[in-house]
């Protein structure tokens, strides 16, 4: 079975949601058989890639919410993070463009890193002091690497600003088609979608039920047509 997630790393409900959904995972008993995707998802496309500000003067700015109440979010924000174990600072974060960040993770789902370095990237962005934004490419390259990517390959990617950019248009595409005008959003084998940092147990409940109801496979033909098996292939006759 295959899950993908559309996420933004700038998206504190998809570092909430996502751990929710882990442990999930981590508790179905079909779990070795499930095949996670990461998927592209912007939240603030079309900010300019040095465009780096405070998260609270950015909710202020695009929510029109005063100070204390966006700082009232982030407190309760960070008791929902807490409540699933994940560290997250209320304080004097930033935010900026994540595009570089999702051209990298789809260079990471090719060389099987994917998951690896989307926790990385929200521990970074939610957990530690210092920015994902402001210290340009050295940054990315560090948390990268960290992952398990190739330094060199890395650079090569960041600074060619085409690579893997269509992937990421594609993904945020797909998300249209699908419905997805937010995240964090979870399709379950392309027939089943949840939408938000759900509780844990409705994502067990999804899980069960998308994997309870996979459509077994329906032969065409049952006739006796020559094949090859376990024990070799039948010889026509004479």
């Amino acid at each position: 079975m295959r899950v993908e997630i559309w996420t933004d790393i700038a998206c504190p409900w998809c570092y909430v949601g996502k751990a929710r959904f882990d442990k999930a995972l981590a508790a179905f008993p079909h779990r070795d058989r499930v095949e996670v995707v990461h998927r592209s998802f912007e939240l603030d496309p079309g900010r300019a890639k040095g465009d780096v500000q405070p998260v609270l003067a950015m909710l202020t700015r695009k929510y029109g919410m005063s100070e204390a109440q966006a700082q009232a979010g982030e407190d309760n924000l960070g008791a929902q993070a807490a409540a699933e174990g994940l560290d997250y600072r209320t304080r004097d974060r930033d935010h900026g463009n994540t595009f570089d960040m999702h051209r990298l993770l789809h260079l990471a789902k090719e060389r099987g890193r994917q998951d690896e370095l989307v926790q990385i990237l929200y521990r970074a962005n939610f957990a530690e002091e210092r920015s994902v934004f402001s210290e340009g490419d050295e940054r990315l390259v560090e948390l990268a690497a960290e992952a398990g990517l190739d330094e060199a390959e890395v650079r090569r990617v960041l600074a060619d600003p085409q690579a893997y950019a269509d992937d990421v248009r594609d993904d945020e595409r797909e998300a249209a088609q699908l419905g997805a005008n937010g995240v964090p959003f979870f399709v379950l084998d392309r027939a089943y979608g949840v939408s938000g940092a759900q509780p844990t147990e409705v994502f067990t409940q999804a899980l069960t039920q998308a994997w309870g109801e996979r459509s077994p496979l329906k032969l065409v033909d049952q006739g006796d047509a020559e094949a090859c098996g376990p024990d070799g292939c039948a010889v026509p006759g004479h």
